[in-house]
């Protein structure tokens, strides 16, 4: 549980600290993704740490399992309880061995993960790559290969890796360190003989930062099944506003889309529904778009005492089965203005995924055009309202009315005549969340307006891509002298495209897309300039390697 927004702060003289160039990082994305089996899925179950904080025991998983059983939640997919921090001693045995608090789990650790896997779950726990974790209890450093083989010996199958007391040595940047450390890690459990699922916090650490937050999303994805990219979501008792921290991550998750496919998922943090602070719309909202992101679906709660709504919204197969889906894609975002962000993915079966928050203060009423989904128009399509179950018939635009912080979702089946879908959507630099915005005089980086001058169709010509702006589909995205226009989509020189795991755009003619000073530019590709980082549509093929210099 990264404490990024109230403990720990990157150094400002590590901002800009090492220069790391595109063309050095790995070439492809390893780890779980060349084995997504090891995580088919975004995982779903329990965490303590949001509702209890330290407030943890023997008793308090026992009830919650048999909660999740005589309640539902287990048979329609929670089937994880992780244990967070605090759940062992001050000190290692004298071996050096980690130790468990008898007082709170008096039977101990293995005997609970028997317990678990009784009922149909499998248990998972929580350590600290630094030399201490958040609460002050033993880290792993310098223990790494014990304490793996501890907690595989427990009959654990899941570990969430904290980087509370990490901290640089020999003057190296801190996102340096951090990276040796997971390595270590990544190396440790995938050379066991049945590897922990392995959930990293380090990116959380780094979100101030524009620039060290995308050098350390970059190796993330080569070491563990899924990450936590931002803030701890607000805990049940702390001071604040519970719906803005929910905002606050959702948006970073925003950021992240490129990165997940199957065998690894962008982590968002907990599910809070019996937060004091969230009206049940929010509940309800909070869920959906989870659910409709693909993210990991971990309840932070005190389950037993969930009221029947509370479980029904989180027992929503329609939403689970979007969550779940085989293809793993992850919503972007088609448009965004002062009150909604419209979000679409593609689904395993060729369905269009259609996912609307009214972020507003008051009930208001949006129309999207069928186009800004990717869809050809002049079709009839159906669309199935995931959160009532209505079915209705949609052709050229969707209307959409919402009240204030609610979320529709609307799984989008295709005719078979009219299955071709085209990744849409917008072109987002994740340093500033301006969106890329074409005008009759070229390109600029302005506030996201919700204009078809800022949605983009991007077709594929294999790894090859081009761009052109729903203001005016005969233009694309193009080199001009010393920077970036629109020209005619002949495919001629200076309108393909490359977009990588980085969040580089690179032209064919060379040179990364920024923004610099409002304008759209072509510069040197480096992930040390965060203007270059790009988010594009969900379901845009990436790149092979790096951009290079």
């Amino acid at each position: 549980m990264p404490r990024s927004s109230t403990r720990w702060s990157v150094p400002a003289s590590t901002a800009m600290a090492g220069l790391l160039m595109v063309q050095s990082l790995p070439a492809q994305v390893l780890a779980s993704v060349s084995n997504p089996d090891l995580l088919a899925a975004p995982p779903m179950g329990f965490n303590n740490w949001a509702r209890f904080e330290c407030d943890l025991n023997e008793t308090l998983f026992t009830d919650t399992a048999q909660a999740m059983v005589n309640r539902g939640l287990r048979d329609v997919g929670y089937n994880r309880l992780n244990l967070d921090d605090c759940w062992m001693t001050h000190e290692r045995a004298t071996d050096g061995s980690l130790q468990w608090n008898t007082t709170l789990f008096p039977h101990g650790i293995p005997w609970l993960a028997k317990y678990a896997k009784s009922h149909g779950f499998h248990l998972g726990i929580y350590e600290d790559a630094g030399n201490a974790t958040c609460g002050g209890y033993p880290g792993s450093l310098g223990h790494e290969e014990q304490d793996a083989e501890s907690f595989a010996n427990w009959g654990i199958d899941y570990l969430k890796l904290d980087g509370c007391n990490v901290f640089s040595e020999d003057g190296q940047p801190l996102r340096d360190e951090y990276r040796q450390l997971y390595s270590k890690w990544h190396k440790i459990l995938s050379g066991m003989q049945d590897p922990l699922i392995f959930s990293e916090s380090a990116p959380a650490y780094f979100s101030t930062n524009a620039t060290d937050w995308a050098i350390v999303m970059d190796w993330i994805p080569e070491y563990g099944e899924l990450a936590r990219h931002s803030d701890d979501v607000l805990v049940y008792s702390g001071e604040g506003s519970a719906w803005d921290s929910i905002m606050v991550n959702y948006h970073y998750h925003t950021l992240v889309v490129r990165y997940q496919q199957p065998g690894y998922y962008n982590d968002p943090d907990f599910l809070i529904p019996d937060h004091p602070g969230l009206t049940d719309v929010e509940k309800r909202s909070h869920f959906a778009l989870w659910a409709s992101m693909g993210a990991p679906l971990i309840i932070s709660a005190y389950i037993p005492d969930l009221s029947d709504s509370e479980i029904e919204f989180l027992s929503n197969k329609d939403l689970i089965a979007v969550d779940q889906d085989p293809l793993a894609e992850q919503s972007a975002l088609v448009s965004r203005d002062s009150d909604f962000d419209v979000l679409t993915r593609s689904l395993a079966n060729g369905d269009r995924l259609l996912t609307v928050l009214n972020r507003g203060n008051d009930t208001s009423k949006t129309t999207i055009p069928i186009t800004r989904l990717g869809l050809d128009s002049g079709c009839k399509y159906k669309a199935r309202d995931l959160l009532t179950g209505t079915v209705s018939t949609i052709k050229d635009a969707v209307d959409i009315t919402l009240e204030s912080h609610a979320t529709s979702v609307l799984r989008i089946t295709p005719p078979r005549k009219c299955t071709k879908i085209t990744p849409t959507g917008m072109i987002l630099n994740t340093a500033t969340s301006h969106c890329l915005t074409a005008s009759s005089t070229g390109v600029t980086f302005e506030s996201c307006q919700a204009a078809d001058s800022q949605v983009w169709h991007v077709s594929s010509h294999g790894s090859k891509l081009t761009l052109s702006p729903l203001s005016d589909k005969s233009k694309c995205l193009a080199t001009s002298a010393g920077g970036v226009t629109l020209a005619s989509c002949n495919g001629g020189s200076g309108t393909v495209w490359s977009h990588y795991m980085t969040g580089h755009l690179q032209n064919d003619k060379g040179g990364c897309l920024a923004e610099s000073g409002g304008a759209g530019r072509l510069g040197t590709c480096s992930l040390e300039q965060a203007g270059q980082i790009l988010g594009l549509p969900s379901g845009v093929r990436l790149a092979e390697g790096a951009a290079k210099k």
